[in-house]
């Protein structure tokens, strides 16, 4: 079936639940108010999250025109402090952090010593020596153990997990600046990549607000105590009445990430720090990647130095890139595993699927792969079986 090679889907399903080893899925403090949305729950990274309220579909599509609310609170916080810590994490990061100014937000990777990525990670500069960071759902713990021990002898920076007690909403969509405004003030809305406290409200909530997301669209990401999330998305749902605002699940969460090209972490990169197999239809470590390999360009600073850079740089001599694939005949959406092809014949493999789905946007399938030397506008085929392609 042809695909045609673009930077990213729409700018040119299944959800892979990868779930660590745990007596029983965490409840997040929304899972009644999920519950009163009529939400479809499964266990996802060991949280019993909504895969989806109404449909997938209408979810997606509704963030893109209107707006969608969700539950992200399985997603790690991070909080880190000291004098000179712009400078510590651009050393340990492919971003120089040491470039953004109190009140924005960036992207970065972490790579061990020999190039390839743990993990990747939103932060926001709160001051010159306070900074947040949002580590992946299974990635917490990795993180921390990955981090402590890079941090200054003289103990002059700190890592603080609040990960536990802290509740996130993401408010994702054009209308999402209007409705933050009526529930933090006009001045709510922190504006994209920015970040900052929250304002004095009617509802007396503290915590963190910033213009961060996963879906490509305008939005924020909220950061509050437990106690004060189930009232804040009842809040945001009145509020968003008359915007069309739906609550959203990890099933639209995905199709949305995936229509711009976003990397999901064990899904499209898996460090084999972790011992964890790769998928059956792939090669072994084949997820095994470096910045430059896959391709997201934000997410690297290269007038800085950073443990695992010259690794990096190694693995990207072969020029294997991550590249977004939209189908341009009918056929099955692409999957995981899925073979890429040069042309139609059986020897011209260049790469596989990592991530796929339909389009609720493009009314298409679309995919994301790692492939040999790729070219934008170029035509490939993908063999959705062992005999169809």
């Amino acid at each position: 079936m042809p695909f045609e090679i673009s930077s990213r889907v729409l700018d040119g399903p299944v959800l892979a639940v990868r779930c660590m080893a745990h007596a029983g899925p965490v409840r997040t403090a929304l899972y009644q108010n999920h519950l009163e949305e009529g939400a479809t729950m499964v266990d996802f990274h060991g949280f019993e999250l909504p895969i989806q309220y109404s449909s997938i579909r209408s979810e997606h599509l509704a963030c893109r025109t209107n707006a969608g609310l969700f539950d992200v609170s399985h997603m790690g916080f991070f909080t880190f402090e000291g004098k000179g810590v712009r400078e510590w994490l651009s050393s340990v990061s492919t971003q120089d952090v040491s470039k953004f100014a109190p009140g924005r937000c960036g992207y970065t990777h972490f790579l061990d010593n020999d190039g390839r990525i743990i993990d990747d990670m939103i932060f926001a500069v709160e001051t010159d020596d306070r900074i947040h960071g949002v580590p992946n759902a299974s990635m917490v713990e990795v993180m921390r153990n990955w981090l402590n021990p890079l941090l200054p002898d003289d103990a002059s920076i700190s890592l603080i997990d609040r990960s536990r007690g802290t509740s996130i909403l993401a408010l994702q969509g054009p209308s999402a600046p209007s409705i933050i405004s009526i529930i933090f003030g006009r001045d709510g809305y922190p504006g994209r990549f920015k970040c900052k406290n929250i304002p004095m409200n009617d509802l007396g909530i503290e915590g963190w607000i910033q213009g961060t997301g996963y879906t490509g669209e305008v939005g924020v990401e909220i950061f509050v105590d437990d106690g004060d999330a189930p009232d804040l998305w009842r809040a945001i749902m009145e509020a968003g009445r008359d915007f069309g605002i739906v609550p959203v699940g990890l099933g639209a969460r995905d199709t949305l990430r995936l229509e711009k090209g976003y990397l999901l972490s064990g899904q499209d990169f898996l460090w084999p720090g972790l011992d964890e197999p790769t998928p059956e239809d792939l090669p072994e470590n084949f997820l095994t990647r470096g910045t430059l390999e896959s391709n997201v360009p934000f997410g690297l600073s290269s007038d800085h130095d950073f443990i695992g850079r010259a690794g990096m740089e190694k693995r990207a001599i072969q020029n294997v890139r991550w590249s977004g694939l939209r189908c341009i005949s009918r056929g099955p959406s692409p999957r995981l595993g899925h073979q890429v092809h040069s042309s139609e014949n059986d020897d011209s493999l260049i790469g596989y699927i990592t991530s796929g789905a339909p389009s609720p946007s493009l009314g298409v399938g679309i995919g994301m792969a790692y492939l040999d030397n790729p070219e934008t506008g170029r035509v490939v085929y993908i063999q959705t079986s062992p005999r169809r392609r």
